[in-house]
């Protein structure tokens, strides 16, 4: 029996939505992250883009587990000396930009390098209910009926 590796050429990929609201983040990201490398697939292989397209939605509603939500904190730095810079998670939801925070989450579970890239470039993540994806018809992931874990009512 010879191993599978599928062409880029022969990958399907579907449109899938999800509603963040209420969902924990991190485990949101780590179905989210699944689906953009192709994992769930049985024609999963390494070095193929051959993951799904991703549409989240209300990214704004999603909630972080514990004390996360005050003392996460979020660094960069701005390239000259002493230049690190940090943000907490409460101040990026109450940001203009709150869906960020799913998409570092994100980010931070695919591999870096150009197929890490191109995979994160098939993930739409949008702050409120609104999306222009309708004509792709997305089909709806439940994330939280995957586990009982992965919804949070506050």
């Amino acid at each position: 029996m010879k191993t599978f590796s599928q062409k880029p050429a022969e990958v399907e990929k579907k449109w899938i939505i999800i509603d963040a609201e209420g969902l924990v983040v991190g485990r949101l990201a780590t179905v989210i992250a699944t689906i953009l490398r192709g994992k769930h697939k049985v024609t999963y292989t390494p070095h193929v883009d051959d993951g799904d397209n991703v549409v989240v939605i209300n990214a704004e509603k999603a909630v972080l587990t514990g004390n996360k939500y005050a003392d996460k904190k979020y660094y960069w730095h701005t390239g000259y000396p002493g230049g690190i810079k940090e943000r907490t998670a409460r101040q990026i939801f109450e940001g203009r930009f709150p869906e960020r925070i799913v998409e570092k989450a994100v980010e931070r579970m695919v591999p870096r390098g150009p197929l890490g890239r191109r995979q994160m470039k098939n993930l739409r993540v949008y702050a409120g209910s609104e999306h222009p994806h309708e004509a792709q018809q997305p089909t709806v992931l439940d994330v939280a009926a995957l586990n009982s874990k992965n919804k949070r009512s506050a």
